[in-house]
Formats: C-alpha cells, sequence, structure tokens
C-alpha cells in the first residue's frame, strides 16, 4: 500500500492551483496565481519538483518551459489521506464510529446514500 505524502503549506497551496487548472500549468501560471504570496520563479520551481518526486505531479516540456499538472484529482488525493489515516488506527470501526459521529447529519446521509 502506497504511503500519501503529507503537504506543507505552501505546497498544498500550488497542489491547489493545479487542482484547479484547466489545463498544464507553467511554473510562471503557479506564480501568478500565488501572486499575494510575492514567491520567486525559484522557489514556485523547487515547490513543483518536490511535488514531482513525492509523486504528486508531472511535467512535460513545451517549448523552453515545462507545464505541470497533477497526478490525481483532489478528491483522489483526500480519499487517499482519509484511508492512510484509518490504516494507521489500531482498531478501525471505532476510528470510522468517531468519525462519523463527527460529521454533520446531512453528511451521514449522504454515506448512507453511497453505501445503499
Amino acid at each position: 500500500m502506497a504511503f500519501v505524502p503529507t503537504l506543507g503549506e505552501l505546497e498544498r497551496a500550488v497542489m491547489e492551483t493545479l487542482w484547479s487548472a484547466t489545463a498544464p500549468v507553467t511554473a510562471r501560471d503557479v506564480q501568478d496565481a500565488l501572486a499575494g504570496r510575492d514567491l520567486a520563479t525559484t522557489t514556485v520551481l523547487t515547490v513543483l519538483g518536490r511535488l514531482e518526486r513525492k509523486g504528486l505531479v508531472t511535467r512535460e516540456r513545451e517549448g523552453r518551459a515545462h507545464r505541470y499538472r497533477a497526478v490525481a484529482s483532489r478528491e483522489d488525493h483526500v480519499a487517499e489521506l482519509m484511508r492512510d489515516a484509518l490504516d494507521a488506527a489500531p482498531d478501525r470501526g471505532a476510528a470510522l464510529a468517531r468519525f462519523l459521529g463527527s460529521i454533520p447529519e446531512n453528511e451521514r446521509a449522504a454515506l448512507r446514500d453511497l453505501l445503499d
């Protein structure tokens, strides 16, 4: 079973940008999307490289630049994190029961619908 890498705050912001994009993006596109953070292009490239090594991002060459995209959707990533958390629990049933007890009734109803 593969371990899902945890993300730092800046990595999460970059991933959110990639997940929101409708097509692969350049480092400059990511930098522009995170303009409020005043990041250098080298910082963005470092984060993208780290995400690529973690297996969360792929890149393809386009001329002199690279275009980046998320390997999986945001929902796939969250599902993997949830599976990892459950796998770490010594009593999976108890962990699920606590989780279900912590979410609003409308979300419990949605889960019931999904299970039916």
